[in-house]
């Protein structure tokens, strides 16, 4: 069917049939996009979002791809001159920019995850929150929660100091299942549960008034051991609220005080709070990975294009037919590149 296509009709209706092609399926896939991006807008509206700074590797992912078009172009022309070395570099120039650009996004991606943006990634902490129920002394001083990270003597714990509180909270992710390590190491930390210091007596972590703690109260102090262990206090976003990221509810952003939200100057009302509770997800970074990811299939679809288009530079196969998959394909990667470039602008004003 195809030998009969390109034998049967001229090259110029051939180019124009594979041009038309291309650009249905470039208005289907901008279609698409619009559809998601606004969709997005929508649902911020009465609800809570978290709002992130975009990783550097994004960024220049957005440079990769820009480049990548102007080697496609050249390689367009340098086809159209017939010169066949300096086109088949420019194709293959291309393709590994391609392949560049998806290195560059799951980069990105890894960053959002260390962050603490996962593909469902919950906003506030509500087991196993820090100080609800039990709270640590070192050296006979409280530990305290300074927007979202871990203090002591009013300094953000990071670095060794940080792993020292993550090493000990580490011995208790297995408390409810297993009870409390018969080799607890329990000198340089203190528990303190309802503001009664906790002994460790005989494999047994026991109250003032020699009661052991129950079951429930040992599942409390797993989840705030697991939240310790991910550098999470209030927020599920690790770094600091207003600074690392923000949360807003209806589109506008909310203070974060004394471990209390605010929003319009005022601690945020019984009724948002059990709807924060309630719908305790942020759908934007459900919405960035969807759009993002989308994109990335897309292009992984240029770059096997990409591979086609070198192997036939290679054979000659695409100078003997005038380069016309070359010139309908850099419609297509041209088009990615423009679409990426709205996607970044649209998550910067958005996200």
């Amino acid at each position: 069917m195809k030998e009969k296509f390109t034998s049967s009709y001229s090259l110029e209706t051939q180019e124009k049939t594979k041009k038309n092609l291309v650009w249905i399926i470039v208005f289907s896939i901008a279609m698409l996009f619009a559809g998601f991006t606004s969709a997005y807008i929508v649902s911020m509206g009465d609800t809570f979002w978290i709002k992130i700074d975009l990783p550097v590797a994004f960024y220049i992912s957005t440079a990769v791809i820009v480049v990548s078009s102007l080697t496609l172009f050249l390689a367009m022309r340098a086809a159209r001159k017939k010169n066949k070395s300096q086109a088949r570099l420019f194709i293959v120039f291309t393709l590994l920019l391609g392949v560049l650009f998806g290195v560059f996004q799951f980069q990105g991606y890894a960053t959002l995850v260390d962050r603490g943006a996962h593909w469902v990634t919950r906003i506030i902490v509500s087991e196993g929150r820090y100080g609800d129920y039990f709270e640590i002394k070192k050296q006979g001083t409280y530990l305290t929660v300074e927007n979202n990270q871990y203090a002591y003597n009013d300094e953000k714990l990071k670095g060794d100091d940080l792993k020292e509180l993550q090493d000990f909270a580490r011995q208790f992710l297995n408390v409810d299942q297993n009870g409390v390590p018969n080799d607890l190491d329990y000198t340089k930390f203190k528990l303190y549960y309802k503001g009664e210091p906790l002994a460790f007596t005989k494999g047994e972590l026991v109250r003032p008034n020699g009661k052991k703690l129950e079951l429930l109260d040992l599942d409390r102090l797993r989840l705030l051991s697991r939240n310790i262990v991910d550098n999470r206090a209030d927020f599920f976003m690790s770094g600091e609220m207003g600074k690392d990221f923000e949360l807003l509810y209806n589109g506008k952003p909310l203070e974060y005080k004394e471990r209390t939200l605010m929003y319009d100057g005022q601690p945020l009302s019984a009724n948002l709070q059990n709807k924060l509770l309630r719908g305790n997800k942020d759908m934007s970074t459900a919405y960035f990975y969807i759009i993002t990811v989308l994109h990335l299939l897309h292009v992984v679809a240029g770059v096997i294009m990409l591979l086609v288009m070198t192997k036939r530079a290679f054979t000659n196969e695409i100078f003997e037919k005038n380069a016309l998959s070359l010139r309908a394909g850099s419609i297509f990667w041209h088009f990615l590149g423009v679409l990426w470039l709205y996607l970044l602008l649209f998550l910067l004003f958005i996200h």
